[in-house]
């Protein structure tokens, strides 16, 4: 008898059937959605990412544009430099590539090390990082050859900055040196290792000097090393610039300040040109191109006679009897007569207060003439008084005392031309007679620079025009007002000015010569307050060197049809004339009789 168990009547549930079959379905509709989107709907990004991985871009250093004198020299030039750079992301182990690379140049790793942690942060991972800036050109073939084995790092080529005259033009020029994070973040054109303006004319026409780099297009292999590489856009130099300084006079004019601290400045009063710009002590600015140590840079800083400094435009002294030039022509155009006289008997008295002129024994009967040949203290102090500050501080400013001159320089000052209003604004204390009796023969208060006193002079030689300091040989003419003088008055200061150096008791006669026409004013600046024993003013000499008096000479001169202002002032030198006198005769030496053999040659 056979059992029926009923399993042929059985039938599985078609339920988990159907169930399996979306699920086969579902999977295969998922794949195709994927595959869709990597290859439809991304296909072009990937084809592009998948291209970036065969194919780099490198950017071409462009030079920056050359600097020359006036005679066509070159002060700051481009030299082909070589360097190591290391690229992070292709480099599997940083801290033993930068010891190779250590061992290689026998640079200290520390050194090393410390640049790389100093750059990291400034770019991506694919940037190159130069780790080495200057290689000698003996060491490139053997590294090169044991590149290969060290993913990441390459040499480059890159121009170099170099300034052939160092001091001369160091505050003039400035120097370059690696942008700074901040920069890179404010400038796309810039990338990790450019160089940049600093200081001077390097920073000001950052632009104009800086090229356009050019880009390669790099085919690499797996390993990223480079099979081929493609030029796509060619680099192009920064544009070149002149100079109207002549790196002949610049020198010969540092020769003559010798181990003074101070300034000279040589202008063309007819153009605006500076033709000598020279500041006393000077760097060589050569030492910030391949990075200055923390060691060196403070030693540079904490100098006590602050090389750094550009003492033309933005260091500001009292002017001394330079300012009694624009004092006279403000007496001449408020109606004073030169030929009122004042009595100096060696000494002012105002109140329960005495001021004394520079010569104990005083003038005697002065006039204006006289007071700028003899440079009588007294006689200032006197018109002081009559006119005031009110008529003084307004006509100082529109003689161009008191603000920037425009110089295509950084950090100028603008020097200070005292009023009621500063005075209280700065000391909440009212202005008195005795800061007007100072202010007078430019001392108290006042304060301008070298490069100042050089465009009021020009105006008084050129009819009137103040002008814009120029360095470029190509400037124009730029004329930022006009001197609150007229033509009568300023033929008379220039006059007076000629006495000055030409006449009897001349404090300015050491510029005296034959063979042209000089016309200048002396002037001694107190630092400190009138040194006296018993009732006798101590001499230079007897006095600490820093409480020693500045001495400024303000000149103009003429010859053959051409005209040069000359302002020499040196700190702590002691009288103007004794000192400032012989720097300003040695310029017009230089100056005229280099000329003369020119056309000679000619």
């Amino acid at each position: 008898m056979k059992l029926d168990d009923g399993r042929d009547e059985y039938q599985p549930p078609k339920s988990g059937l159907l169930l399996l079959q979306f699920c086969i379905v579902l999977l295969f509709a998922l794949f195709c959605a994927r595959f869709w989107y990597l290859q439809i709907h991304r296909g072009a990004d990937y084809v592009r990412m998948a291209q970036e991985n065969r194919l780099r871009h490198e950017r071409i250093y462009a030079p920056r544009g050359e600097i020359y004198d006036a005679a066509g020299r070159l002060i700051a030039e481009n030299r082909t430099a070589y360097g190591l750079a290391l690229v992070r992301e292709y480099c599997p182990d940083i801290s033993a590539a930068l010891a190779q690379v250590s061992a290689w140049t026998g640079v200290p790793l520390e050194r090393i090390r410390s640049r790389y942690e100093q750059d990291r942060s400034k770019g991506r991972s694919f940037d190159p990082i130069l780790v080495l800036t200057d290689m000698p050109f003996e060491q490139v073939a053997p590294i090169e050859a044991e590149l290969y084995k060290w993913p990441g790092l390459r040499v480059v080529s890159h121009s170099r900055r170099f300034y052939p005259e160092g001091e001369a033009f160091s505050h003039i020029l400035g120097y370059v040196a690696e942008a700074s994070e901040k920069e890179l973040a404010d400038d796309s054109g810039l990338t990790l290792g450019d160089m940049v303006g600093r200081q001077g004319l390097e920073s000001v026409y950052e632009k104009r000097l800086r090229g356009q780099k050019g880009l390669y297009r790099l085919e690499v292999d797996v390993l990223g090393r480079p099979l081929s590489r493609t030029l796509m856009e060619s680099p192009h130099m920064g544009q070149n610039i002149t100079l109207s300084i002549d790196t002949r006079l610049q020198k010969a004019v540092m020769e003559a300040m010798g181990d003074y601290s101070g300034s000279v400045v040589v202008m063309d009063p007819d153009s605006g040109r500076l033709l000598a710009l020279v500041t006393r002590p000077a760097y060589d600015n050569n030492i910030f191109i391949g990075g200055l140590s923390a060691r060196d840079w403070k030693a540079l800083r904490d100098n006590p006679r602050f090389p750094l400094q550009n003492r033309a435009i933005q260091s500001a002294y009292p002017p001394g009897s330079v300012w009694k030039l624009m004092m006279a022509g403000m007496l001449l155009e408020h109606g004073i007569s030169p030929q009122e006289k004042v009595f100096c008997p060696g000494w002012y008295k105002l109140g329960n207060h005495t001021f004394r002129c520079w010569r104990a024994g005083g003038h005697g009967m002065v006039d204006m003439q006289n007071s700028l040949v003899w440079s009588c203290d007294v006689y200032y102090y006197s018109m002081a008084v009559k006119l005031g500050i009110n008529t003084m501080e307004p006509f100082a400013r529109a003689c161009g005392y008191g603000r920037e001159t425009g110089i295509d320089l950084p950090y100028e000052t603008s020097g200070l031309v005292p009023s009621r209003a500063w005075k209280k604004r700065r000391f909440s204390e009212a202005w008195q007679m005795g800061d007007t009796v100072n202010a007078s023969i430019g001392q108290g208060h006042v304060l301008v620079t070298p490069l100042q006193t050089a465009v009021v002079l020009s105006a008084l030689v050129n009819g009137g025009d103040l002008l814009k300091p120029q360095l470029l040989a190509d400037a124009p003419r730029e004329v930022t007002g006009r001197i609150p003088v007229g033509e009568a008055s300023r033929e008379w200061i220039k006059k007076a000015m000629v006495r000055t150096v030409e006449g009897a008791g001349a404090t300015a006669k050491v510029l005296k010569r034959d063979d042209m026409r000089i016309g200048g004013k002396t002037g001694t600046a107190q630092v400190v307050k009138l040194r006296m024993k018993g009732d006798r003013r101590l001499k230079s000499a007897e006095m600490e060197f820093r409480q020693r008096d500045h001495a400024w000479i303000g000149s103009w001169g003429e010859k053959d049809g051409r005209r040069v202002v000359v302002v020499t002032m040196v700190e702590h030198g002691g009288g103007g004339g004794a000192v400032a006198g012989p720097v300003t005769k040695a310029v017009y030496e230089i100056l005229f009789p280099l000329e003369a053999e020119e056309t000679a040659e000619r």
